[in-house]
Order: structure tokens, then C-alpha cells, then sequence
């Protein structure tokens, strides 16, 4: 009898810390990398909120050098990207932290790859296009719903295409992960919202993609029970530090969970909306995936019923089709308890920012290109996508 050969990876930082007063371990841990003088690269948000000063008095205490680039934007670019590399090289950083949410993460990570591989950072666009490692690296998660900070993605705005590079590539998988809740405390309500909406995307999308195994199965469960479980409270009160830490808990399992089966085409239509409209990634997330969970449904029946009741839905006497479909309706209950916007129209309108059914075909073309929807559980049409991005509007 022939056996079709099918070999799973799993892709994770060498070290992770989590938990209260883990950031303490910052200087150790770039001199354990071998770094002696880290570029830190973050955003103004990170700034404002007192968190970069908090990791600098860190590296002052320890008498470390240390440089700072900190013009990080939301939907990072390959202007960004190219800048950071010069601040890096002119300083002469030898290691780098990122200090942030995906943003800074996805950042830190372009500039990586250049400053070790060279040329620009739209070569590295696509799978395992790197050829040596970063430099030591030590990623500090601010937020609770990338897991940029411990996965192989990196996803950078081409300006001149208007579209989000996904990079895929092992080598820039941060070598040790830190999330400490205590950093999260300030985060506000529509931001806590946000990624964690974008944490149970993540989930979502590698529990039905084509590639799921029984690891990262296991990983987007207890993800998906964490968040339904933590997320209300953490908007509710974000000084709830037991619900802060949930939510590391739940997002780093989120990207266990997809660093490993990949994604779907919630998020390869949504890399569009923030590559043309810099629109907010976590929100896009979260108004697409109930809209494209209704497509994929027929595909992952037994799935999306299991999704359900590890939501809490109660599926007695309800048909295989009925009990999946509760898994939509549970996810279209969180997004509005926690104040995502009904759809992309009003989302736009939040962010001053008009979006027209008249860029759905550009975006629709730019999607079904996309990395991401290659382990999309059902292979969707321009057509079907098309209606997807209307249904959302």
C-alpha cells in the first residue's frame, strides 16, 4: 500500500517568558544572545505610555548601550523598514529589541532580515526566501493578539503597490519572547478589543486551515476557551491583571496554533484593507471572520461545531450544520460585546477613512495572491470573495 508522505514543522522561539515582572529579564537575556548593544525598535504609542522608558531604565541600570528607533507607524512600511536598517548600522547595533504590538514586532523583524541578508526588504517577500539568521533578538510584547512576538511571520506595507508583503520565513523567529502583562495594564479598551479579536482569528483560521495537526489543534482550543473567557473582562477592566494574563496566555497559543497551520482568507482579504486604507489589522480581522467562517463552513463542518461548544454554546438536540453555525454566532456576540464595528463601512468611517465597493476588485485580486489563503479549508472564487468583502461592508 502506498503512504503519502507529510511531514508537520513547528516554529517557536528557543525561549519564551511569560508572566508578572518577566520584562526584568530584558538586559539578561541580550547578553545571554551574545548582544552587547541593541537597536530597540518601537512606535510613538510606546513612547507616550512610558513603557520605552521603563525597558531603557532596565538597560541604564544594567549598563547597557543601546539605540532607539521608535518611528515605527500601525501597517509598518518598507520606508520604515530601510530607515531602521540605517539607524541600526550608523549606531553600530550588534542585537536588536522590538517593544510593542505587531507593528513593532513585524518592524524589527524587516530590519533584521536586512541588516544580516542584505539588498531590500521586498526580497525577502514570500517563504523562506532568508539565507542567515538575524541578529540576536529579544522581541517584548506590549499587546495581547499578534503573537508577533514568537512567530516566523512578518508582514511590511509596499507603499508603491499599496499592499501588505507577507513574509514567511523561519530565521525570523525572535530568539527569546517575553509577554508581561504588567505592560499591558494601560493598553485602552478598543485596542484590548482589537488584538484580541485578532488572537482568536488567529485561532480560528489554524483550527479549520488545511495543515492543522494534533499540536496546533490543541493550541487553538485553549486558546479559543482563554478568550472567551478573558477577553470581556480584560476590555471591561484592563487593570484586571488575571484577565491581562490570560490573554498573554491565549494570544501566544493563537500563535503556536497559526505559526505552525498557517492561516485562511480572513486574513489575506484583510492584509488588503490595511495595505489600502491603513486600516486597523485586529478590527479587519474581526469584522471579516464571521463573514468568511459562513463561506468555509461546509468545508469544516465537525470543526466549527467543536469551535462552538469550546465557546460555551449550548448545541442539545441541534443538527451537525446547526451546531456549526453557532460558532458564528458566538463570534458575532464577542466582537459586539467588546465594541468592533458592525462592519468595514463604519470601521472606515472611525479612522477617517472612506471604503468603496469600487477598490473591491483590486483588493480581491491582491488577496487571491496572498500567502495566507493557500490553507483556506475552501478555495473561494474572485467571485466569492468578491461577496464576502461586499457582505462585510
Amino acid at each position: 500500500m502506498a503512504v503519502q508522505e507529510q511531514v508537520y514543522g513547528f516554529f517557536i522561539p528557543s525561549v519564551t517568558l511569560v508572566g508578572i515582572g518577566a520584562s526584568k529579564e530584558i538586559p539578561g537575556k541580550i547578553r545571554d544572545l551574545g548582544g552587547k548593544k541593541p537597536l530597540i525598535v518601537t512606535d510613538q504609542g510606546i513612547v507616550k505610555t512610558g513603557i520605552l522608558k521603563q525597558i531603557t531604565d532596565l538597560l541604564d541600570d544594567a549598563k547597557m548601550s543601546y539605540e532607539v528607533y521608535d518611528k515605527t507607524i500601525p501597517n509598518p512600511t518598507d520606508a520604515n523598514v530601510h530607515e531602521g536598517v540605517d539607524v541600526y548600522k550608523k549606531a553600530k547595533c550588534d542585537s536588536l529589541i522590538t517593544l510593542g504590538g505587531g507593528s513593532s514586532h513585524d518592524c524589527g523583524k524587516g530590519i533584521g532580515l536586512v541588516v544580516s541578508n542584505g539588498g531590500k526588504i521586498h526580497d525577502y517577500e514570500g517563504v523562506d526566501q532568508s539565507t542567515k539568521p538575524l541578529p540576536p533578538y529579544v522581541a517584548v510584547n506590549t499587546t495581547a493578539g499578534t503573537a508577533s512576538e514568537m512567530t516566523r511571520f512578518c508582514i511590511i506595507t509596499d507603499l508603491s503597490r499599496k499592499v501588505k508583503m507577507a513574509i514567511v520565513d523561519w530565521r525570523v523567529t525572535p530568539g527569546i519572547a517575553l509577554d508581561d502583562p504588567m505592560l499591558m495594564v494601560g493598553m485602552p479598551p478598543s485596542l484590548t478589543a482589537a488584538t484580541g479579536m485578532d488572537a482568536l482569528t488567529h485561532a480560528v483560521e489554524a483550527y479549520v486551515s488545511t495543515i492543522a495537526n494534533p499540536m496546533t489543534d490543541a493550541c487553538a482550543e485553549k486558546a479559543i476557551e482563554l478568550i472567551f473567557t478573558h477577553l470581556r473582562p480584560a476590555v471591561a477592566n484592563g487593570q484586571d491583571i488575571n484577565a491581562r494574563e490570560g490573554m498573554c496566555f491565549a494570544q501566544y497559543l493563537a500563535g503556536m496554533a497559526f505559526n505552525n497551520a498557517s492561516l485562511g482568507h480572513v486574513h489575506a482579504m484583510a492584509h488588503q484593507l490595511g495595505g489600502f486604507y491603513d486600516l486597523p489589522h485586529g478590527e479587519c480581522n474581526a469584522i471579516l471572520l464571521p463573514h468568511v467562517e459562513k463561506f468555509n463552513l461546509i468545508a469544516k463542518v465537525d470543526r466549527f461545531a467543536k469551535l462552538a461548544e469550546i465557546m460555551g454554546e449550548n448545541l442539545d438536540g441541534l443538527s451537525p450544520i446547526e451546531a456549526a453555525e453557532k460558532c458564528l454566532v458566538a463570534i458575532r456576540r464577542l466582537s459586539s460585546d467588546v465594541g468592533i464595528p458592525s462592519g468595514l463601512v463604519e470601521l472606515g468611517k472611525r479612522y477617517g477613512k472612506e471604503v468603496s465597493p469600487k477598490d473591491i476588485k483590486v483588493m480581491t485580486g491582491n488577496a487571491q495572491k496572498d500567502a495566507c489563503g493557500l490553507t483556506n479549508p475552501r478555495c473561494p472564487t474572485d467571485m466569492d470573495v468578491d461577496e464576502i468583502y461586499k457582505a462585510a461592508m
